[in-house]
C-alpha cells in the first residue's frame, strides 16, 4: 500500500519517475564524470557475447515502489524506505542536532563547522553540480572579498575607527557565506538514494518542534540562560565582542519594553529574537509538508495539535514580520494550494479560534505600541545615505552613525542611555548588503532568490510550491529581518530543495525516496 495522497495545503501527483530505474547514476550524483564510456571494437563484443554466462534475471521491485539503482558513487547505498546514507550525516548533525550545537555555543555558526566535512566530501567526489543561477551568489561573495578593501573607511555621518570588532564582524560573516556556499553545493551533490527529499523536509520538521520547545521556554522562562563551553574557552576580547556574544552565548528570551513594560520575545535556539521569528515561519511551511501533506492520519492530528501550541510563543514573540509572514503564506495556500474554499474555511476557523483566546489581547497591545518604527526609520534612511557615498563595493561592514531618531548627540552614554541605535544594517538584509556591498550586492541577493521564484515556480509538486514560498518570503524578510546566520541557512537549504526537486521530478516522486508498504 503506498503512502496517502498528499493533502490539497501543497498538493501534487506522485507519479514514478520515468528514469527510476536507470543504471547509469553519473548525470545526478557525485561519483561519475557525465561522460559516456568509450566505444569498443565490435568483434571485443561478438567475444564477450559468446564467453560471458547468460545474465541473471532481474528481480522486478516490490509492488507500490520505485525501482531504484543501488550501485555507483552517484546513488550510494540502499538506505531504506525514506532513510538517509551515512553520506548524509553532516545535514543530519545540523537540523537534528541543533538543540546541543546552541547548548555547546555554536548554534547559528554550526554549519560553519560542518562545512569542513562537506568541503573535504565534495573535493574528493569531484567533478560538482552547480545549480542554475548559483554564479550570482558566487559573485556575492566575490564582492564581499573586494569590499574589505574599504573596512578602514570612516563615511560621512559616523564614526568609529577600524578595530578588532569591525574586522571579527567581518570575518564571521565571510566564514558563513563561504559555508553557505558550501552547503548547498554538498546538498545538491547527493542523491536522493543518499538523502531522499522526504527525510531532509522532515529534519526540517524537527528542527520546528526544536524551535517550538525554544519559544515555549522564552515564555515560561525568559530569564533562562547559561555560559556556553564556547564562550568559556575564547578569549575576554573576541568572546565580549556583541556581534560574536549573541551568537555564542545561549538565553531562552530576550526581555524588552516593546509594550511599555519588560515582555518576553522568546529566541532559543537562535541567536535573537526576530531570527526565531524568521525562522519558525520558513520551518513551520515544511512541518506542514512533512507532516500534513505527506503525513498519515497520526502524523496530521498531531500536526494540528503542535500547530496550536506553537502559536504561544508566535504571538509572545511580538514580531510582526512573523505575523505578515504567516499571513502571507496563508493567502499564497488559498491561491495555489488547490482547494482555495478549504483553505479559507480552515483559515476562518483557526482566525475565529485565535480571536476568542487570550492571545489576540497581546497582539492588540503589540500593533497599539510600534515603538521600532521610529528607530528603524532613521536607521535604514540614515543606511541608503550613507551607501550612496560607496555604491559599487559598500564598506565591508556596518557603521555606527551619529545621533539617533530622537537626539543628534553621537550615541548611548551614561548620561544619555535612550540615545543611540542599533548599527547601521541591522534593520533587514537588504540594509546590511547596501552598508557592506553597496548597491551591487544588493542588486545580486535580490536577482538570485527572485531569479529562484520565476525557475520553479512551474514546479506544482508540494516541495516545488513550498520552497518558491520560501524565496517569497526571502525577497518580504529582507526589508526587515537580518538575514544572518540562522535565517539564511535556512533560506539556502530551502533553495537547495528546489534545485534536487528540479533535478529529479516535478511530480513529487524522488528516485531513492521509496515508499512504505
Amino acid at each position: 500500500m503506498t503512502s496517502p495522497t498528499p493533502h490539497a495545503a501543497f498538493s501534487g501527483r506522485i507519479d514514478p519517475p520515468p528514469y527510476a530505474a536507470s543504471p547509469d547514476p553519473a548525470p545526478y550524483g557525485l561519483g561519475g564524470s557525465g561522460r559516456l564510456p568509450a566505444a569498443r571494437p565490435a568483434h571485443a563484443k561478438r567475444r564477450e557475447s559468446a564467453d560471458a554466462p547468460p545474465p541473471a534475471p532481474e528481480r522486478e521491485p516490490a509492488r507500490g515502489r520505485h525501482r531504484v539503482p543501488m550501485s555507483g558513487p552517484a546513488t550510494g547505498p540502499a538506505t531504506g524506505p525514506g532513510r538517509a546514507s551515512a553520506a548524509a550525516w553532516p545535514i543530519g548533525a545540523l537540523l537534528l542536532g541543533y538543540p546541543l550545537w546552541w547548548a555547546l555555543g555554536l548554534g547559528a555558526l554550526s554549519v560553519v563547522v560542518l562545512a569542513v566535512p562537506m568541503a573535504v566530501v565534495l573535493w574528493r567526489r569531484r567533478p560538482t553540480r552547480v545549480p542554475k543561477g548559483f554564479g550570482l551568489w558566487a559573485l556575492l561573495l566575490v564582492g564581499y572579498l573586494v569590499s574589505a578593501l574599504t573596512l578602514a573607511e570612516t563615511p560621512d555621518g559616523t564614526y568609529g575607527e577600524l578595530g578588532t570588532g569591525r574586522v571579527i564582524g567581518y570575518l564571521m560573516r565571510l566564514a558563513v557565506y563561504v559555508a553557505l556556499l558550501i552547503m548547498v553545493l554538498y546538498l545538491g551533490n547527493l542523491s536522493v538514494a543518499e538523502l531522499p527529499q522526504r527525510t531532509l523536509v522532515r529534519w526540517l520538521g524537527a528542527l520546528f518542534l526544536t524551535a517550538v520547545a525554544g519559544g515555549l521556554l522564552g515564555v515560561l522562562v525568559p530569564r533562562f540562560e547559561f555560559t556556553s563551553p564556547l564562550e568559556m574557552a575564547l578569549p575576554s576580547w573576541l568572546g565580549g565582542n556583541p556581534f560574536v556574544a549573541n551568537l555564542i552565548h545561549p538565553t531562552a528570551a530576550q526581555v524588552q519594553h516593546v509594550l511599555g513594560h519588560a515582555s518576553p520575545r522568546p529566541e532559543a535556539p537562535f541567536e535573537w529574537a526576530n531570527a526565531w521569528g524568521s525562522d519558525v515561519s520558513v520551518l513551520v511551511i515544511w512541518f506542514v509538508v512533512g507532516w500534513w501533506t505527506y503525513g498519515g492520519p497520526y502524523r496530521r492530528a498531531a500536526a494540528v495539535l503542535l500547530l496550536a501550541v506553537a502559536a504561544v510563543p508566535v504571538v509572545y514573540s511580538l514580531n510582526r514580520g512573523l505575523w505578515i509572514g504567516l499571513g502571507v503564506s496563508a493567502a499564497y495556500l488559498a491561491v495555489r494550494g488547490g482547494r482555495p474554499l478549504l483553505a479559507g474555511l480552515v483559515a476562518a476557523v483557526a482566525g475565529v479560534a485565535f480571536l476568542l483566546s487570550p492571545l489576540s489581547g497581546i497582539v492588540a497591545q503589540r500593533l497599539d505600541n510600534p515603538q521600532s518604527n521610529g528607530i528603524r526609520a532613521f536607521t535604514i534612511a540614515t543606511t541608503v545615505r550613507v551607501a550612496t557615498s560607496s555604491p559599487v563595493i559598500g564598506y565591508g561592514n556596518t557603521r555606527t552613525a551619529y545621533g539617533s531618531h530622537r537626539t543628534a548627540t553621537t550615541g548611548r552614554s551614561a548620561w544619555c542611555p535612550d540615545c543611540g541605535h542599533p548599527p547601521l544594517g541591522s534593520d533587514g538584509h537588504l540594509w546590511l548588503l547596501l552598508i557592506s556591498q553597496g548597491f551591487t550586492g544588493a542588486l545580486l541577493y535580490v536577482a538570485f532568490f527572485a531569479g529562484a521564484v520565476r525557475r520553479y515556480w512551474a514546479d506544482r509538486s508540494p516541495i516545488g510550491k513550498a520552497g518558491t514560498l520560501v524565496m517569497i518570503l526571502v525577497l518580504l524578510y529582507m526589508v526587515v529581518y537580518d538575514g544572518l546566520v540562522s535565517a539564511l541557512t535556512l533560506y539556502l537549504i530551502s533553495f537547495a530543495l528546489l534545485w534536487r526537486n528540479g533535478a529529479t521530478t516535478a511530480t513529487g516522486a524522488f528516485p531513492g525516496d521509496r515508499r512504505r508498504p
